[in-house]
Parts: C-alpha cells; sequence; structure tokens
C-alpha cells in the first residue's frame, strides 16, 4: 500500500462487519512499507476503533509488519471483532459513519470542506467529507 499515490480504504469500507479497521489496516501497511505519504496511523480515528475492538495499534502495526497477506492482519483481527454482539458492531458502525467534528476539531473540519467542496454544507461528518477528499462520490443529503 503505497499511500503517496492511492486513497486508503473509505472509512464506510467494513472488514469482518466493521467500519474504519479497514483504513486503519492501510495505513498501517503504508506505514510499514515506509511511504504513508499524509496519513497518519494510529490516530484519534484509529485509536477510536482499536478502542471499540479492544486492540493496541502498536501491536496491530507490528503484526501488518510481519504480515504476508491481508488474510494473516484478518486473522489476528477476527478474534476482537468476535467479542462483539451483530448488535454492538452495528451500533458502532451507525455512530461512526454519522460522527461528526467535536469542539477541537470544527475549525479544522469547515477549512477541510471549503477547500474540498464549499458548495456541500450538508456535509457533516467525517466518514463523508473524508470520502470527498479522496474523490469518493457522497449523495447529497439535506442540509445541516
Amino acid at each position: 500500500m503505497d499511500l503517496t499515490k492511492e486513497y486508503p480504504r473509505s472509512v464506510r469500507e467494513r472488514v469482518l462487519g466493521v467500519v474504519q479497521i479497514g483504513r486503519a489496516i492501510d495505513k498501517g501497511k503504508a506505514v510499514a512499507h515506509g511511504n504513508v505519504g499524509e496519513y497518519n496511523f494510529d490516530c484519534p480515528m484509529d485509536q477510536a476503533v482499536f478502542d471499540f475492538l479492544g486492540i493496541e495499534g502498536p501491536k496491530l502495526l507490528e503484526v501488518i509488519r510481519g504480515s504476508k497477506d491481508e488474510a494473516e492482519i484478518e486473522a489476528y483481527v477476527r478474534p476482537f471483532v468476535d467479542k462483539k454482539s451483530p448488535q454492538e458492531i452495528e451500533a458502532w458502525n451507525d455512530e461512526w459513519l454519522a460522527h461528526s467534528y467535536s469542539d477541537e476539531s470544527k475549525e479544522y473540519f469547515e477549512n477541510l470542506r471549503k477547500e474540498v467542496a464549499p458548495d456541500r454544507t450538508d456535509v457533516t461528518s467525517w466518514a463523508d467529507l473524508l470520502d470527498l477528499d479522496e474523490k469518493r462520490p457522497v449523495p447529497v443529503r439535506v442540509a445541516a
């Protein structure tokens, strides 16, 4: 994974049924290969999914560095996911995809939205904003 040439997976993409973890894995792969670009592994968004699952970011990175393929990484993550009920996972996914900015990140969020899509005032979640920033389609919603 070379994040100087391509984007990580969307926050929305599910790995083992969980959003955000695939994106974190992609960033970990890029760190392992020395081409993470402007991305950060174990950032607050990654930490949120790690906390939800009970994964330690540095340990996951160690697994990524030693893995031959995605299947080995998923085999490491699977027991953490299996500890969660389907209802817990769906609640996490729904909340995370709707997750908006905090008071501390509001200015950064709004500045990035103005830079990426100044006409998209309907975009209020990080998932939508990151998808727009990475040139993925985001449906127009009722403006906030």
